[in-house]
């Protein structure tokens, strides 16, 4: 059975964790194996239960919020302009 991209993305967690029944399994298998954006998914998922798993504490830079927001906002600012009043009609 072919499945679509939704249908293997709301099996990501069981599929890590071993828990589908095989035919499933191999469903989503063979999906991976052509689908490179949910090949990413897998892999990203995996990665960010990787990361959340280690208990490293990471020092960030000084002021490291405060210029992530500003990045944040100015790429925003330019990504979403703010509409512009056109005169009365």
């Amino acid at each position: 059975m072919a499945l679509s991209c939704r249908h293997v993305w709301d099996r990501i967690s069981e599929y890590i964790d071993d828990t589908l029944d095989a035919q499933v399994r191999a469903d989503v298998e063979r999906h991976l194996a052509h689908c490179e954006i949910c090949s990413a998914i897998l892999d990203s998922t995996r990665n960010i239960i990787i990361f959340m798993a280690d208990d490293r504490v990471f020092e960030l830079p000084l002021d490291f919020s405060k210029r992530l927001h500003a990045r944040l906002d100015d790429v925003l600012q330019h990504e979403y302009p703010e509409p512009r009043e056109i005169g009365p009609y």
